[in-house]
């Protein structure tokens, strides 16, 4: 468990780093025309992503411990479940951009609308996760599915919660 605790540090303090990177990038730019910009800042996130994805699934391996049998019939399943989490990745960070682009500006409906779409993401991934809980314990034990799913759930909150920690609230825009 202090292992776990160890790597869940690394993993949040490894996305303040990079989230200031890509932050710190993206000003370096600023003199760069807003179409360029902005593709690169895309680019930035988009390798982000990926790379937290990857570290997500090491540290699944680190702490999720699995007989080959198991492994055999899990990773696939993972793998699957990782592909249409990132579906609903891309439709936060497109969320994410649109508040970006509209902060200072929002009207009282465009805030509720992206405050509604929101939830309803919320809950597009707990439908996810539910979908999958079944279908990981036809090929894990129930202990071994909670796991994954502790996992999971503390990987996906460490990040939302640095993601939230650089989102301005609504009610700061001037």
């Amino acid at each position: 468990m202090k292992r776990m605790t160890i790597v869940m540090m690394l993993l949040a303090s490894s996305c303040l780093v990079r989230v200031q990177t890509v932050e710190a990038q993206a000003q370096a730019q600023a003199s760069a025309t807003a179409a360029d910009n902005q593709a690169t800042i895309d680019q930035d996130v988009s390798l982000l992503r990926q790379n937290l994805r990857s570290n997500k699934k090491q540290l699944i391996a680190a702490n999720l411990t699995l007989t080959d049998a198991e492994a055999t019939k899990f990773w696939p399943i993972y793998e699957q479940y990782a592909a249409e989490l990132t579906q609903l990745g891309d439709q936060k960070y497109a969320l994410i951009k649109e508040y970006a682009q509209g902060y200072g500006t929002l009207s009282n409906e465009q805030a509720l609308s992206l405050l509604n779409r929101s939830l309803a993401l919320d809950q597009q991934i707990a439908q996810l996760r539910t979908k999958y809980v079944p279908i990981v314990n036809k090929v894990l034990p129930g202990i071994k599915t909670a796991t994954f799913f502790q996992l999971d759930r503390r990987l996906t909150s460490l990040v939302d919660l640095q993601l939230a920690s650089e989102i301005p609230l609504a009610q700061d825009q001037k």
